[in-house]
């Protein structure tokens, strides 16, 4: 009984989303009604008859993921959000970059410094600084679109073939399906379809874009300072990961302390009104609640059962067609869950078909702003980034999909 109102108010609540342009209702306030609604109605009515207090376990472990990201997103958005505020990244990139470059030319050293900075991060730092750089050009909003597209796509690619750069990458290897050498042979099929993607962006885009000099700000001690820490707390996050296995969340709340504490030292001295502190005021709150409210619809898809009828895929065709589906139902349910479902059903495939799977699940999220959490970034940052807007690049996106997932399969030969 319970399973088709739930399945009815997920299905309502991706359409609010859809339609947010038209209705004028903030997605962060449908998802996170519908999201708890769900739960509140799987309390009233359990899943599959069981009791309140194994219902209570269920959100309790869906609230711990929640948490978790939750913490990791405010950690990583006050230090960006300071950085924003001080000019340090528009001074950065107007430092390093020409004073003018082709938009096509753009488009490729955007997509090729997103790839590389989320394969040496996570995935979320990566595209809250791709998305500053961008969004201090004042690029043509439809202009802005196609960057932002490609940042989704390129961070999503980046990562995959680290078990630090994505937690389905890291789950499929902990399961022992695939091995560091192995993954390692994703990395050129995922970076030639993000140049592909890049290719088929900027047809027709040939207008200069000139970074404004005279703009630029003199960049203080305390704000070096504050990056420095910023960039020591991701490569702190890699490397206590892989030795210690350290909570990533644990490693950067623990950098947002250093910054505080840093910060309020160095700035003692001078005259400011705003404390270090305050920058955390500035995060957009909207997202994070997009975020609870996203993942609670999808932890109540979760409980109902509804991800395992998607390993039945692999009874009605070969593995490499099930993998390329996979990957493209991603985009509608998180992959984590959806690995972590197709883990559990324990399908035999060769580790040829284990890669491209893992290519599929990195990936395929991609395919819808909504699908990942790059994209769901990108949509809070990018006003004019909305589900449709970001559809209509749905056409380039599969191409460059495809080639990636074809790439990362052959690749495969070589384990």
């Amino acid at each position: 009984m319970v399973t088709p109102i739930i399945l009815t108010l997920v299905a309502i609540a991706f359409l609010l989303i859809v339609i947010e342009d038209i209705i004028h209702v903030n997605k962060a306030k449908t998802t996170l009604f519908f999201g708890t609604l769900c739960w509140i109605i799987a309390f009233i009515f359990p899943f599959h008859g069981e009791s309140p207090e194994i219902v209570q376990e269920q959100l309790d472990h869906n609230i711990l993921e929640i948490a978790t990201l939750w913490l990791f997103l405010m950690a990583a958005m006050t230090f960006v959000a300071y950085l924003n505020s001080k000019g340090f990244i528009q001074n950065i990139v107007h430092r390093v970059m020409p004073a003018q470059i082709s938009e096509r030319r753009l488009m490729f050293v955007v997509g090729a410094a997103a790839f590389l900075f989320s394969s040496i991060s996570d995935n979320i730092t990566a595209t809250l600084i791709s998305l500053a750089v961008i969004m201090s050009l004042k690029l043509d909003p439809k202009k802005l679109i196609k960057y932002a597209t490609l940042i989704v796509f390129a961070v999503n690619s980046g990562g995959v073939s680290l078990i630090t750069g994505d937690v389905t990458t890291l789950m499929i290897f902990l399961a022992d399906k695939v091995t560091i050498p192995d993954l390692l042979l994703l990395v050129l099929p995922s970076l030639f379809a993000v140049l592909v993607l890049a290719t088929m962006l900027s047809i027709g885009m040939k207008e200069p874009v000139v970074f404004e000099k005279s703009d630029l700000r003199r960049i203080e001690k305390t704000d070096i300072t504050i990056a420095v820490i910023f960039f020591s707390t991701i490569l702190a996050t890699l490397v206590l990961s892989v030795l210690y296995h350290v909570p990533p969340l644990l490693t950067f709340l623990f950098g947002l302390s250093l910054m505080f504490l840093v910060a309020q030292f160095l700035m003692r001295k001078k005259d400011v009104n705003k404390k270090i502190i305050d920058y955390i005021r500035e995060i957009e709150y909207d997202t994070l609640l997009f975020f609870v409210g996203v993942l609670l619809l999808v932890g109540a898809l979760k409980e109902v059962g509804v991800l395992h009828m998607f390993t039945h895929l692999y009874e009605l065709m070969p593995p490499e067609y099930a993998n390329y589906l996979m990957g493209l139902l991603s985009a509608t349910i998180d992959n984590v869950p959806l690995t972590a479902a197709l883990l559990k059903a324990d399908i035999a495939m060769t580790e040829q078909n284990w890669l491209a799977f893992t290519y599929a699940t990195g990936v395929g999220g991609s395919m819808l702003i909504i699908g990942s959490a790059a994209g769901i970034i990108a949509m809070s940052k990018v006003k004019d980034l909305t589900f449709m807007s970001y559809l209509r690049m749905s056409g380039y996106l599969l191409i460059a999909y495809t080639i990636g997932y074809t790439g990362a399969f052959f690749a495969g030969q070589f384990i």
